[in-house]
């Protein structure tokens, strides 16, 4: 079984100066193995390192990470499989949350699990995403 782990280029205009926190928190942004690509959660801040000031701002920009991790394998949004996403004041926010995935995610669609969570990494943030995607770079090896 082949792995390969994905980086995130410092200069990324996606990522910006938070590229810093997959070292911090000790984790890759995305592993490639078996013909899958899991991506770590990704969450709504923008390269300078400010969270976005609502869900819907927050969902957007854990999107646009998640689509540059894919287009960085050579993928896109149709490429996911499995997707989860982690929501604080989950009632209060799924319109933001649905705003943004409507807008972004075309079908077909992925399976995805929306589960509400009392808090995440940091207080200001209000929504993560974690997300399998088929890589058909490795499949079989």
């Amino acid at each position: 079984m082949t792995i390969h782990f994905v980086e995130v280029p410092d200069d990324s205009p996606v990522f910006g100066q938070t590229t810093s926190a997959f070292a911090r928190f000790g984790h890759a942004p995305a592993i490639r193995s078996n013909g899958h690509l899991f991506v770590s959660g990704q969450i709504g801040r923008r390269p300078d390192g400010v969270p976005g000031e609502s869900a819907e701002e927050q969902t957007e920009l854990a999107i646009r990470r998640l689509e540059e991790i894919l287009r960085l394998e050579g993928l896109g949004l149709g490429d996911l499989v499995d997707v989860t996403s982690y929501h604080v004041a989950i009632r209060e926010n799924m319109s933001g949350f649905l705003a943004a995935k409507q807008r972004l995610v075309k079908a077909p669609y992925p399976a995805w699990t929306i589960i509400g969570v009392s808090g995440l990494a940091s207080p200001e943030l209000l929504v993560e995403i974690r997300a399998t995607a088929a890589h058909p770079g490795d499949a079989g090896r």
